[in-house]
């Protein structure tokens, strides 16, 4: 028997229990919500959410020091970055030769960052709905006349042969027979919130090691409800669910040719689109 003293606290026990039923909840598949974090303030004013969203979207979570000016690849204009640390497994799958990386984007004119890793010896992926030709193969780099969505197309369309251009990620990687991909870089123009929302709810991240994301702040983005704190809320809890997920914050890169609107409103002069990379510290 334990004397009264001896026994756990009310407080650790719920401790436990919570973080045990994140850990059950986040191992499940598919999951139906994601966990919203709390008000930033009592207020629950714009202010505050868009203060505490700002500070943790601009401060790097890791460091990304071993390996000097080797360890971090960017695109021509230093927005896109990946983590090429040692001490994270990238540069290891691409000394491998079993680097695999996709690329979401419409319309892109800069492919600096592909073209580098396809010659270190990558096989990329570029996803661009506006191709003119279904597929494309050059050398290492494939290109699909193909995007990436929260949800599958109505099916009534696949069921009368129509070209269906967007799927959710979990659906490519299958029909492709592709398990992981070592780095995700997605510009989805303001669609990259419910698309955030898709993989974490239906466990894809795990097989993400890292991602490139742009992120658009002047609207709410698409399908996004609600007022502007709780957008701003539920931003923030995405960006968390991401930090559960073990991915960590290592370059951040606000775009000087946006204007500085956030929310339809100048606030903290924030600019309206930021370039964000993390890494998943527990890959593969």
């Amino acid at each position: 028997w334990r004397r009264k003293s001896q026994w756990p606290a009310l407080s650790q026990i719920m401790y436990c229990i919570n973080t045990a039923q994140r850990r059950t909840e986040t191992n499940l598949s598919p999951r139906w919500h994601i966990d919203i974090e709390p008000w930033a303030s009592e207020r629950r004013s714009l202010e505050d959410e868009a203060r505490r969203f700002l500070k943790y979207i601009t401060t790097p979570q890791v460091s990304i020091s071993k390996g000097g000016d080797e360890a971090m690849l960017t695109d021509a204009k230093g927005a896109w970055a990946v983590c090429l640390d040692p001490q994270y497994s990238l540069t290891h799958s691409i000394k491998g030769k079993h680097c695999r990386v996709y690329s979401f984007g419409l319309g892109a004119d800069d492919w600096s960052l592909e073209q580098s890793l396809v010659r270190s010896g990558c096989d990329v992926h570029c996803f661009d709905p506006s191709l003119k030709q279904s597929h494309l193969q050059k050398a290492k780099m494939w290109l699909h006349r193909l995007s990436v969505d929260w949800r599958d197309p109505n099916p009534a369309l696949v069921a009368q042969h129509q070209h269906a251009n967007t799927k959710k990620l979990a659906t490519i990687l299958n029909d492709f027979g592709h398990r992981r991909v070592d780095m995700l870089k997605a510009d989805m123009e303001s669609a990259e919130w419910k698309i955030l929302e898709n993989l974490i709810l239906e466990g894809v991240l795990a097989s993400v090691g890292q991602l490139l994301l742009e992120v658009h702040l002047h609207w709410a983005g698409f399908e996004v409800p609600g007022d502007e704190p709780s957008v701003v809320r539920y931003w923030f809890s995405l960006l968390k669910e991401l930090e559960h997920a073990n991915f960590r914050l290592f370059h951040v890169h606000s775009n000087p040719s946006k204007p500085r609107v956030f929310l339809h409103k100048n606030i903290f002069n924030a600019s309206s689109a930021y370039t964000l990379s993390w890494v998943n510290t527990q890959w593969p």
